[in-house]
């Protein structure tokens, strides 16, 4: 049953779902902006120590709950970690009310037809299997897209979906993430062909996904989407806005809940007390909170 009432609580909690995802290449930027710079550790085992504590301290403040966080995506090392004993999967779900994700990606190809592709991921099958047997709910794969090239934007989605179907087949649900990054000149024309390509695929999809998705430049225009029957939910990156901006923006786009990652962890230092960080933390959860559930 916890399978059903996980599906429930993405498909109609009032709340947004936590990125907690930061693999090893962006860790080192995450750590600096909480406050611990490269000097204060060496090698990868302490670097993802202290990143597993931060994120730790997230997760055990009073504030991360199912109430107002659905969800939470994990890097595939904090699923294999504890918190006061428990495995991070359990723990979220059980202590927190939280749904646990995992983030299956291994990085991105060279840019093609102005898109990056996911890289290869070795290992999918048993890495999936481990993550059922975890106690994760589902996935989340990203690639991004630089430019409206229809033959790029065509072969990123077909990647995602094609992977969305591996990750369905061990039970898991699967997050289909194609960026669109939002600096680009033809960002608008860019989002219109995504959507299109995703729309041709759920037509013939067995069971649902979830979409990650840059924020639209036009306000709802990702509707179709948000309404179709084959998506449990569509929810929203911050894409390098800072939270008051990407705020601003979900809110004017109905339906759709933020999944951020740095917008959330924005104003957390390791020096705060943990008085302070738990207030600038449900700062930012309420926050978030309120402009995802317009």
């Amino acid at each position: 049953m916890t399978n059903a009432k996980m599906t429930e609580q993405v498909r109609n909690g009032r709340g947004f779902i936590a990125a907690l995802d930061q693999s090893g290449g962006s860790t080192p930027k995450a750590l600096k902006l909480y406050g611990i710079s490269e000097s204060e550790y060496t090698g990868e085992e302490q670097m993802f120590d202290l990143i597993h504590a931060m994120r730790a301290r997230i997760i055990k403040s009073p504030a991360f709950t199912g109430d107002k966080v659905v969800g939470a995506i994990l890097f595939e090392q904090t699923m294999d970690r504890t918190i006061d004993g428990i495995p991070t999967a359990t723990y979220l779900w059980e202590k927190r009310g939280v749904v646990p994700f995992l983030k299956i990606d291994k990085g991105l190809e060279a840019e093609a037809d102005g898109v990056q592709l996911m890289k290869p991921i070795p290992g999918l099958d048993a890495l999936l299997a481990r993550a059922a047997k975890a106690g994760i709910y589902g996935t989340k794969e990203r690639s991004v897209i630089n430019a409206a090239n229809r033959q790029g934007i065509a072969a990123i989605v077909a990647q995602q979906f094609e992977i969305g179907r591996q990750v369905a087949a061990h039970g898991l649900m699967p997050i289909l993430e194609p960026e669109v990054t939002i600096s680009i000149a033809d960002k608008v024309q860019a989002e219109a062909i995504l959507q299109e390509e995703i729309l041709k695929h759920l037509e013939g999809l067995e069971g649902q996904v979830m979409l990650k998705l840059s924020l639209p430049t036009i306000a709802d225009f990702y509707q179709p989407l948000v309404k179709h029957p084959k998506v449990l939910k569509v929810v929203a990156l911050s894409g390098g806005h800072s939270r008051d901006e990407a705020n601003k923006i979900l809110a004017q786009n109905h339906g759709i809940i933020a999944s951020f990652s740095r917008a959330l962890s924005e104003g957390l230092s390791a020096k705060q007390t943990d008085g302070e960080f738990d207030a600038v933390l449900k700062g930012a959860i309420d926050n978030i909170h309120a402009a995802s559930i317009t």
